[in-house]
C-alpha cells in the first residue's frame, strides 16, 4: 500500500477529510496519513481506541512514536493522559489498551538504526522555552542526528520569517488555527512539507499549538525500506 508515500510532494490533510478504517483488532480504527507497506509499514496515522479496546502484546521491530491527543492511553507500564509523548525504540514490546477510549498520533518504522532512547514525557508538566522570536514557545521532545521533534506554541498574531526546511517538516495542529501563505489549518490538520520547501507561517487571534518534526525526510530511517526508490 502506498498512501502519500512520495516524500517529494507537499501533503495537507484537514480534519474534514478524516476517514477512519478498522484495524485488525476490534475497537481500534485508523485515519491513515501516510503509509508505505501493508500491515507492517512505515506509517503515520491518527489512531482511535474505543473504550475497553486494545492490542495483544507485540514487539515494534521498527520503533513507535506516540503523542496522546485525547483520552488516556495505557499499557502494562502505566497510564498516559493527553499530551503524553512516548517513544518505544526498535525491539521493545508492550500490550496497549484504553479503558475509556483515546486518540493518538502514531508513527511507525521511523527510527534511525542507532536510536535506542525510550521516552515517556508528560508535556503538561514540562517547562516551555523561549522560541526564536517573541510569541513562540518551544518544548523539545526528541533529537537524534539532526532529526528533531517538538511542541511549539504560537501566541496570537505571531509571524515567523520565511524559511527553508532542508530536511522537510511535518506538522500536526493540536489547538487553534495555524496559517501560512498557502492556507489555514485548524486543529487536527496534518501537513508534510518536503525537503527544501519554503513557507512563511503565522497565526491570527486564535494562536496555535503544533507538533513539529523536522529533518527526517531522507535521513536514512529504518522505514525507508518500505518506500519505493522513486518516492524518496
Amino acid at each position: 500500500m502506498q498512501l502519500n508515500s512520495d516524500f517529494s510532494r507537499r501533503v495537507v490533510v484537514l480534519p474534514a477529510q478524516y476517514h477512519f478504517v478498522d484495524s485488525p483488532l476490534a475497537g481500534v480504527s485508523r485515519m491513515m496519513l501516510d503509509r508505505a507497506g501493508n500491515e507492517v509499514a512505515r506509517a503515520t496515522s491518527i489512531v482511535r481506541y474505543a473504550a475497553g479496546s486494545g492490542y495483544s502484546s507485540h514487539t515494534h521491530d521498527g520503533g513507535e512514536e506516540i503523542l496522546v491527543l485525547d483520552g488516556v492511553f495505557s499499557d502494562e507500564h502505566g497510564d498516559y493522559p493527553p499530551g503524553t509523548y512516548l517513544r518505544n525504540p526498535p525491539g521493545t514490546s508492550h500490550q496497549p489498551f484504553s479503558r475509556d477510549g483515546c486518540s493518538l498520533l502514531v508513527k511507525l518504522w521511523q527510527f534511525a538504526a542507532d536510536d535506542n532512547e525510550q521516552q515517556v514525557i508528560n508535556t503538561q508538566a514540562q517547562p516551555w522555552r523561549q522560541g526564536l522570536m517573541p510569541g513562540l514557545s518551544v518544548m523539545p521532545l526528541h533529537e537524534h542526528n539532526g532529526v528533531s521533534t517538538a511542541l511549539v506554541r504560537w501566541a496570537a498574531n505571531t509571524h515567523f520569517n520565511r524559511h527553508i526546511h532542508v530536511g522537510g517538516e511535518e506538522i500536526l495542529v493540536i489547538e487553534g488555527l495555524f496559517r501560512d501563505e498557502h492556507g489555514e489549518y485548524p486543529a487536527g490538520s496534518w501537513l508534510r512539507n518536503p525537503r527544501y520547501s519554503e513557507h512563511t507561517p503565522f497565526t491570527g487571534p486564535e494562536g496555535a499549538l503544533i507538533y513539529v518534526k523536522v529533518g527526517h525526510m531522507g535521513a536514512g530511517l529504518l522505514g525507508d525500506r518500505f518506500i519505493q526508490p522513486e518516492s524518496v
